[in-house]
């Protein structure tokens, strides 16, 4: 089942910093907007691209990602 429009903006507007998208097979992916980790940043646990194959996890991991951001 296809997630409706509306929602999938829903969640660009939540996390502008990332390019979020529904793959055909129904996965959630979302990469971060104009920025190139650096090897300290991934070794520290960020992530460019972050998936799911549902919204739930998808949002936790998302917001995991942007606790991290407010730490470093």
């Amino acid at each position: 089942m296809a997630l409706p429009a509306q929602d999938l903006d829903e969640l660009r507007s939540a996390f502008p910093a990332w390019s979020i998208f529904r793959s055909d097979g129904g996965a959630y992916y979302g990469s971060r907007r104009a920025v190139r980790l650096s090897a300290r940043q991934i070794d520290a646990g960020f992530q460019q691209t972050v998936s799911a194959d549902d919204v739930e996890s998808f949002v936790t991991q998302l917001q995991a990602q942007d606790e991290l951001g407010m730490k470093s």
